[in-house]
C-alpha cells in the first residue's frame, strides 16, 4: 500500500503543478466562492487557513472574507521537531514567512488547545481525496495528528480541483477522514450514506449538511 501511495503522490503532484496558472487561479477562485457561500463556514467562528504552495487551491479570497466578517483566523507552522503541526493567529499575510520545504508559515505563539476553539473550521491541503473523505497528502501524516485533537463540532473541509476526487483511496486505520470535500464543481459531504453533492444557488442541489 505504502508504494501505491507514493506512485499516486507522484501523479498527482506532477498534475496538479501541470495546471497553467491562470486555470489554477481561476478555479481556485471558484473552490473558495463556494466554500463562501457555505452554511458551514457562515457559522463558523474560527477557520485554519493554509499558505498554498506547489498549485495547490488559493486562500486569498476566503483570507480576506474571513477577515471582514471577523472570524478568527489561523495558519499551521510545523513544530522545531517537525513532527507537529501547531496553530497560529494571523491578521495580517504579512506575518507569513517561508520555512519548512519552502512553505510559508506564520510567526506568533501557537495556540495550546486546537480543540478548544469555538467552531473551528480546518481548511486541508492534499494531494488527492476520496468520496468517502479520505486525503493523500505528502506523507508526513502531519494533518492526522493535528485532526485527531479536535471533535465535533469543529468540520474539517478538504479543498481540491475536480481531477484530485477520486472515488476511492488507499488507506490506512490512523487515517483521518475529512467531513467534506469542495471542488469548483460542488461541495460533497462525504461517507457511505451522504446526501448529494450541494451545487451553488444556480445549481440543482440540496442543503449542505452542518454540525
Amino acid at each position: 500500500m505504502a508504494d501505491d501511495k507514493q506512485s499516486l503522490r507522484a501523479i498527482f503532484a506532477r498534475s496538479r503543478e501541470a495546471l497553467d496558472r491562470s486555470v489554477a487561479e481561476r478555479l481556485s477562485s471558484l473552490i473558495q466562492r463556494r466554500v463562501i457561500e457555505w452554511e458551514g463556514y457562515r457559522r463558523c467562528g474560527a477557520i485554519l487557513l493554509y499558505a498554498a504552495h506547489r498549485g495547490e487551491v488559493a486562500m486569498d479570497r476566503l483570507f480576506a472574507d474571513a477577515l471582514g466578517a471577523g472570524k478568527s483566523i489561523y495558519y499551521p507552522r510545523l513544530t522545531a521537531s517537525r513532527d507537529r503541526i501547531a496553530i497560529v493567529p494571523v491578521r495580517d499575510l504579512a506575518a507569513l514567512r517561508p520555512r519548512s520545504y519552502g512553505i510559508s508559515e506564520p510567526v506568533g505563539e501557537e495556540i495550546p488547545n486546537p480543540g478548544d476553539l469555538d467552531h473551528l473550521l480546518i481548511c486541508v491541503p492534499g494531494l488527492a481525496f476520496s468520496l468517502a473523505g479520505t486525503r493523500l497528502g505528502r506523507g508526513g501524516g502531519h494533518y492526522d495528528r493535528l485532526l485527531a485533537t479536535v471533535a465535533p463540532p469543529a468540520i474539517t473541509l478538504g479543498l481540491a480541483y475536480s481531477f484530485q476526487l477520486l472515488d476511492e483511496l488507499p488507506s490506512m486505520p490512523h487515517d483521518r477522514r475529512l467531513d467534506f470535500i469542495v471542488t469548483e464543481s460542488a461541495l460533497h459531504p462525504t461517507g457511505v450514506d451522504a446526501p448529494a453533492p450541494v451545487r451553488s444557488r444556480t445549481e440543482k442541489g440540496g442543503n449542505p449538511r452542518c454540525t
